[in-house]
């Protein structure tokens, strides 16, 4: 007993041992051998806090910012808002900065050649980071999160449902959804006395999610719409907790919020489990057709129909798989879309000239029709419009990936396990590619495309880039300028004397007080 007594003390002592050196290792150690790394190779930040690295100067900062409102006649670089730290780090160390995700090392790079070399990355050395199971939840483990053959075989499948001929049947569910939603600014219009005051951001995030309902789920749309109410309470959720600190199972603690996240959770889970079973009961129309939505094309393409490793193995889908990636969809589909129509109608409302300009080209080219495909195609100013908007008011506000190998990027080094952020929006905004008017509204420079428009091809990264570019963007892009032709034709539009101009980022971006328009009908 005594002999095996002291076996036991000597194991308990040598993993403790083992954790505490451990625990020492990511603390402290790491983090001082990483800082001096980069100190060597000229990169500086902020100083490196025990366990919580700089996220609680992160969170002082994005509180101070969110207070402020900008003034919305200038032409101000709304960085200092979404992102005021990478503002202020840059402005104090460069155009390269290391500061600290909790213990988590992140490179913030500023130049598009190296953003090109981490997106263009072929061969999985580059991934998506660490992400908190709330925002998991959220975005769903579909094409935005998985990595290696997984990504490989879920692209593959969903590319057909993206290709363009799938995409013009799909415009007229757009053209019907935006209509009734302008029907009901037409009625909202006349029963106003003075000027009717629309607020923007919730009427195009209930658009949105209406096209997204009936183009993901065809005539299931109404429970498509139940799923998207609760992702849309777990968005905002997921948006309070982004500058707090992750500790490891904290999601399985019975809090009130962690509660409430898997009942919505839950919920999402059965609505679309009953969707797709209510599916696989219809017989398909033909060689397992069940529909040309984007559930219908996942489906067919799916010929296993339970949830086993099976289906890793065979290219298919899994049902969970599906459901995970309906999940990803709403995020992708809804809320980029959305923060795009609201801030291309903000632009439109300060620049009236380019208003009228767009208004007079979808006439000419359109008049009083609902657009088809090639008649979207013709709408250059509208296309130029949309581009300028996406580089001032991009809606996703930052990229970030990680190094899964010691890797040389430029000059850096960038050890294993070490993220590199991608600020979009200050790229998209940079005088040194952009010119001296990079905050202002000039959708000229589009004029030539989109590799012309900047001095580096890859300034402009609202699609990302390389073999990861949204797979949604030709859907996005045709979605917009459907949206935008039909409001030119019925409606003007005005910036409200009560709009507070505050970016906010939301996971998105978003007008943080709203968006309230006046919106007139025309008559013609």
């Amino acid at each position: 007993m005594d002999y095996l007594g002291t076996l036991m003390l000597g194991f308990v002592v040598t993993v403790v041992i083992t954790k505490i050196w451990q625990l020492f290792r990511v603390l402290l150690w790491r983090p001082y051998v990483l800082t001096k790394l980069f100190e060597s190779q000229g990169v500086k930040g902020p100083s490196y806090k025990l366990l919580y690295g700089s996220m609680k100067e992160i969170k002082k900062m994005k509180k101070v910012a969110r207070e402020t409102v900008l003034d919305v006649n200038s032409n101000d670089d709304i960085t200092c808002r979404v992102l005021p730290h990478y503002q202020k780090w840059l402005s104090e160390y460069g155009d390269a900065v290391l500061y600290w995700n909790g213990t988590e090392p992140r490179v913030v790079v500023t130049e598009p050649e190296l953003a090109k070399q981490v997106l263009s990355n072929k061969f999985g050395f580059y991934i998506k980071p660490y992400m908190k199971p709330l925002f998991q939840k959220l975005t769903g483990k579909g094409l935005i999160l998985v990595e290696g053959r997984d990504w490989v075989r879920h692209r593959r499948i969903l590319n057909p449902a993206f290709s363009m001929n799938k995409l013009k049947i799909m415009i007229k569910k757009m053209a019907d959804c935006t209509i009734s939603m302008l029907d009901e600014w037409q009625k909202l219009a006349l029963q106003e006395t003075e000027n009717c005051k629309i607020d923007m951001n919730e009427s195009f995030q209930k658009l949105t999610g209406d096209i997204i309902a009936h183009t993901s789920f065809g005539s299931s749309y109404l429970q498509g719409k139940e799923v998207f109410k609760g992702q849309k309470e777990l968005q905002k959720l997921s948006a309070a907790s982004m500058t707090d600190i992750d500790v490891p199972g904290k999601q399985y603690f019975p809090t009130a919020s962690n509660m409430r996240i898997w009942k919505l959770d839950m919920q999402v889970k059965n609505t679309l489990s009953s969707i797709i079973q209510n599916r696989l009961k219809a017989e398909p129309c033909s060689d397992k057709f069940y529909g040309d939505d984007l559930l219908g094309l996942m489906i067919g393409s799916s010929i296993n129909k339970s949830n086993d490793e099976k289906s890793k193995h065979t290219g298919m889908l899994s049902m969970d798989e599906i459901m995970e990636e309906c999940k990803t969809f709403f995020l992708a589909g809804q809320e980029t879309t959305s923060s795009l129509l609201t801030w291309t109608v903000f632009l439109l409302s300060k620049h009236q000239d380019w208003q009228e300009k767009l208004r007079q080209e979808v006439l000419n080219e359109c008049e009083m029709n609902v657009p088809d495909a090639d008649t979207l195609a013709k709408l250059k100013f509208v296309n130029m419009v949309i581009l300028e908007a996406l580089r001032l008011y991009c809606p996703a506000i930052a990229l970030i990936r990680k190094a899964t190998e010691d890797m040389k990027l430029g000059n850096l080094t960038i050890p294993k396990d070490t993220s590199v952020t991608i600020p979009i929006v200050q790229i998209q905004r940079s005088r040194r590619y952009w010119g001296e008017d990079a905050n202002e509204f000039n959708p000229m420079r589009f004029q030539n495309g989109i590799l012309k428009a900047a001095k580096h091809p890859n300034a402009f990264l609202a699609f990302s880039t390389g073999p990861r570019a949204c797979i949604g963007q030709d859907f996005a892009m045709l979605e917009a300028k459907t949206v935008l032709a039909l409001i030119l034709q019925r409606f003007s539009f005005s910036l409200s004397s009560q709009y507070k101009h505050a970016p906010i980022d939301y996971l998105t971006l978003h007008p943080q007080y709203g968006m309230p328009i006046i919106v007139k009908p025309l008559h013609f």
